[in-house]
């Protein structure tokens, strides 16, 4: 690892070496134009002093001339002289911070637990017959939130997040957390004073982003909001905790997105917005999840795209249906690296591989209506129904 580090610190200082020599050649270039102006200017100056030297000889010769009639005669030359107010080249340091160098330099991921089973129960046949095709999705329990409709876009629920508990934090249009078990049995609420509607959970606690003030804020035990973070003059939309701990962001401001990864106390560790030809990544990135994998998928609202970046924030694959209606909206990851997209015009969920290869649609025999946030709780599938308010649970294997 140590050697991994080390070798990207040889790559920087080559880069800063190469950016000095073509300093250096802007230099050399700059010097032999200066010069060659500076000699023209002085050309042009020596003869218009000329000039005036012989101008002064006449009116020296004038003035021990009594004749009128060649004094009136005289006149001087009046040649219009160009100034030319010629300034050197000059070198300006821009200011390293060292924050910005560390994400431009990389981070060192922590280890987390990735439970992997090395001796499975061999199937049947008859077993592997059944499991070859899809199950068709069954809806094993619905909860009613219960949030009034938004006058403004008959909105109801926005998003929700699965506690360690199995228990399911919802947040409603009327700017209510509600928290529900799988059994429709309602535990606490809470008016959310802030405007978001991105939660996800982070160590136990309810974290999200709050739009109008640019932070990103975390719900205690008994109610208390603080603050996290502030992410600048950028807006924070879609949050993730991952499984090192870090939070991912989705970023919006004046029509350019960036996810950036934070550490628990705000540190910026990571920032991805560019591909490797320097082109934007994301228009609008709205949700974001983190596979197991380490890569980060992001949904963008404009380009209505799902685009993957590994751990390191280099371009994997993007996904934008199978036809022209896909209305992207969440993403979540399961345990074996399959992506889930809701596709809230095309009331269905899509069903992705870990290398973004579609695999199938998940609609439930009841159907889906309008749904929006998405979340994954052993194996099996939340969805959140924006209109009607319903969260349904759905087996999907």
């Amino acid at each position: 690892m140590k050697n991994k580090v080390s070798a990207r610190g040889e790559v920087c200082h080559k880069l800063i070496e190469k950016i000095v020599k073509e300093r250096h050649k802007e230099l050399d270039v700059l010097k032999m134009e200066s010069k060659e102006i500076l000699q023209n200017q002085k050309k042009k100056i020596e003869a218009i002093i000329g000039k005036i030297n012989e101008e002064i000889k006449n009116a020296t010769k004038l003035q021990k001339v009594k004749n009128i009639i060649e004094i009136q005669k005289f006149g001087y030359i009046q040649e219009e002289l160009d100034v030319i107010l010629y300034t050197l080249p000059g070198f300006y340091e821009c200011q390293i911070d060292e924050k910005d160098l560390q994400i431009y330099f990389g981070f060192i991921e922590k280890p987390y637990e990735n439970k992997v089973t090395f001796i499975e129960k061999k199937k049947t046949s008859s077993e592997v017959g059944e499991t070859a095709k899809p199950k068709v999705p069954t809806v094993s329990c619905v909860i009613d939130t219960g949030f009034p409709t938004n006058e403004t876009n008959e909105s109801r629920l926005y998003g929700l997040a699965v506690t360690n508990d199995m228990k399911l934090w919802v947040l409603g249009s009327n700017m209510e957390l509600k928290l529900f078990d799988f059994k429709g049995n309602l535990h606490r609420t809470m008016t959310n004073k802030c405007e978001g509607v991105h939660i996800c959970i982070q160590n136990g606690h309810i974290v999200f982003s709050d739009t109008l003030k640019n932070t990103v804020k975390r719900i205690s035990e008994n109610d208390t909001v603080t603050k996290l973070f502030t992410t600048g003059t950028w807006q924070p939309y879609g949050i993730t905790a991952t499984a090192s701990g870090d939070l991912l962001t989705c970023l919006l401001k004046d029509y350019q997105s960036k996810v950036v990864r934070y550490s628990s106390t705000g540190t910026v560790l990571q920032e991805i917005q560019y591909d490797s030809q320097c082109q934007p990544l994301y228009n609008i990135a709205l949700y974001v999840a983190e596979n197991v994998n380490g890569d980060i998928v992001v949904t963008d609202y404009k380009t209505k795209k799902l685009i993957a970046v590994d751990r390191f924030g280099i371009f994997r694959y993007s996904y934008s249906g199978k036809n022209k209606d896909f209305d992207i909206c969440s993403v979540a990851t399961d345990s074996v690296g399959n992506v889930f997209i809701t596709d809230y015009e095309g009331d269905k969920v899509h069903l992705l591989d870990g290398d973004g290869h579609f695999l199938r649609y998940i609609v439930p025999d009841e159907g889906l209506s309008r749904p929006r946030a998405v979340s994954i709780i052993d194996d099996e599938l939340c969805v959140g129904e924006c209109k009607t308010g319903l969260v349904k649970r759905i087996k999907i294997y």
